[in-house]
């Protein structure tokens, strides 16, 4: 079963030269299939914790590590090469590209690892039926609503079919109507393809379908 670690993880800025510390002495193990929350105040550190798990910052102190690799020891090409076959990541905002059609934002990640094909193509024309998009998909990303948008972005982060699937305030933008709806196509799919979410949230109706729930104050999970 595949883990991810965080040992003992620490993240401090300097900022006119006055040290912030933001993370102290975090760990924590997340295995395939679980659903982790982290709950905290804006500015808590959340979305630099999900950065630093995974792999696209790092920390102060500490380490990652990915099924016994540990980040810190990893080339970038190699680092890279793990994020996208096995990390998928959703923003709060969609971070869609404004020039590429809904279908050519989710091929995209296919495209970067060379495993775009026939075969890919209808997995991803089900991934767009599944999350009720796939009439949207020659549109470009200004033409579709703040709820079609996301559910865009969660087909994109899924195309490689990831293990670990992060999660910073995914509803944070939406109306209560989409912010359900997303959230019960993000558990449906973690249930189906025992896809492991981390997630950073202040969604008090989010929170209650995570196995776990942490909160982080202080710098340090609790």
């Amino acid at each position: 079963m595949n883990k991810l670690y965080c040992n003992k993880i620490s993240k401090s800025f300097v900022i006119n030269k006055d040290k912030l510390n933001v993370l102290s002495n975090i760990t924590l193990e997340i295995s395939e299939s679980e659903k982790i929350a982290i709950s905290g105040k804006s500015g808590a550190g959340k979305s630099t914790l999900l950065h630093i798990m995974a792999g696209l910052d790092n920390p102060t102190a500490g380490h990652i590590s990915f099924n016994d690799k540990n980040f810190s020891k990893l080339s970038r090409n190699a680092l890279s090469k793990i994020r996208l076959l096995n990390f998928g990541f959703v923003y709060q905002f969609h971070h869609l590209l404004e020039d590429l059609t809904i279908e050519e934002n989710i091929s995209l990640p296919a495209f970067l690892n060379n495993s775009f094909n026939k075969e890919k193509k209808h997995q991803i024309d089900l991934l767009m039926k599944e999350l009720n998009i796939y009439d949207r998909k020659k549109h470009l990303p200004w033409k579709l609503s703040g709820g079609e948008k996301q559910r865009a972005a969660i087909a994109r982060a899924l195309t490689n079919k990831p293990k670990f699937l992060f999660l910073d305030e995914p509803t944070g933008n939406l109306d209560d109507e989409n912010a359900l709806i997303i959230q019960n196509i993000l558990i449906k799919l973690s249930d189906e393809y025992g896809i492991a979410l981390i997630t950073a949230t202040h969604d008090n109706e989010f929170i209650k379908v995570f196995n776990k729930v942490y909160k982080l104050k202080d710098g340090k999970l609790s």
